[in-house]
């Protein structure tokens, strides 16, 4: 029933599609500028920026993780982030959210990296409960910023 699985080109408008409805979730789809064609480009063009999973229930593409490279001086490795994290409402509570984390983690450590972070909105409860369930605590004592170019 579950498959867990690394995107292809063919994913592309399904993913994009789950970014708009995790956009709508988060109440910030006014800041989604994007579309399927330029997320494809940068998952599957010569140099890709991003990779990303896809979860499959019952053949249906129902979420994905999508996660690039960054690194740690302090380690001298690379890292993993996990920009987006996403299952349909309707499949949640099947284990889906949890195996698309694995699976990265799993990415994560075939690639030698030294940690795998992501951020999650502060009134996101269900999703901080779901992360500190899986082992993940806080980055306490950092601030994330960000400058939009």
């Amino acid at each position: 029933m579950l498959a867990i699985r690394p995107a292809t080109p063919a994913d592309a408008g399904d993913i994009f599609l789950l970014i708009t409805e995790l956009a709508d979730f988060e109440q910030l789809r006014h800041q989604v500028s994007g579309n399927a064609a330029a997320l494809s480009a940068d998952l599957f063009g010569p140099r890709p920026a991003v990779w990303a999973l896809v979860a499959e229930w019952e053949g249906a593409v129902v979420g994905f993780a999508l996660y690039f490279l960054n690194y740690s001086t302090f380690l001298c490795k690379p890292g993993l982030y996990l920009e987006d994290l996403y299952v349909r409402p309707a499949v949640r509570g099947k284990g889906i959210g949890i195996a698309l984390l694995k699976a990265t983690e799993a990415v994560a450590r075939e690639r030698g990296c030294g940690r795998l972070e992501w951020s999650v909105l502060d009134w996101n409860s269900n999703a901080i409960a779901f992360y500190e369930a899986f082992g993940a605590r806080p980055n306490e004592g950092w601030t994330v910023y960000r400058k939009t170019l």
